[in-house]
């Protein structure tokens, strides 16, 4: 768990499902309020969390509509009766079990509806922190990144991760894309950003810059 004293911020993280994806609980120390960012799976043992940590879900964050970050997304939604939020160009991945892998993944057929959608430059008051949302198509089209201003914590989803980045080869993906979303928006924030990702361990934007492979692959394209 990382701990931001100043404001109250707290994330714990845990690995779930088939293929090992971060899933994120953001809280306020302070108010014991949260975010569930990317419910992998296995909604019993993340309820479970937030009641060994006291805290209460306000929301659900997806940074895209790959199954193996939503399939716990639906059970949790209506046990905490929160809203279930995405990037509004993901709408169509999410719904369509033959796009959002989840046969693949998960062995089950799951679509999903988003109670809101969000936005490139749309801001989410949340948990007594703004969310910013950044739109970084290329893993899929509709992929966001939410970026906490206050605290300089992005979680990236698997649009870059430390030392590597997101496949492109799924239904939307866009390797040219992903190219311009990491370097020409990602690389733009701060270095001292940390990055949690969808898959793997924290990173930052310095880190990445000096040297994530991915401007090898932006020459080549």
């Amino acid at each position: 768990m990382d701990s931001h004293e100043d404001r109250g911020l707290r994330i714990k993280s845990a690995v779930l499902g088939a293929v090992g994806t971060n899933c994120y609980l953001v809280y306020n120390e302070k108010t014991k309020k949260a975010v569930i960012v990317d419910p992998a799976d296995n909604a019993p043992y993340i309820k479970s969390q937030c009641i060994s940590l006291g805290i209460e879900p306000e929301a659900i964050l997806l940074t895209h509509g790959h199954a193996d970050h939503m399939l716990a997304a639906d059970s949790l939604r209506k046990e905490y009766g929160i809203p279930l939020i995405a990037g509004e160009k993901e709408e169509k991945l999410l719904a369509d079990p033959s796009m959002n892998l989840s046969l693949m993944i998960g062995g089950v057929q799951v679509g999903l509806k988003a109670d809101k959608t969000v936005r490139e430059g749309d801001v989410l008051e949340l948990i007594g922190f703004r969310f910013r949302v950044i739109g970084t198509p290329g893993h899929t089209s509709g992929s966001v990144c939410y970026w906490i201003t206050e605290e300089d914590v992005l979680f990236a989803g698997d649009t870059l991760f430390e030392e590597s980045f997101g496949r492109t080869d799924f239904p939307t993906g866009s390797m040219s894309s992903l190219c311009r979303s990491v370097i020409d928006k990602l690389f733009e924030l701060p270095d001292t950003t940390m990055v949690y990702s969808g898959h793997g361990p924290a990173t930052t934007i310095g880190h990445e810059k000096e040297y994530n492979p991915i401007y090898h692959y932006r020459r080549d394209l």
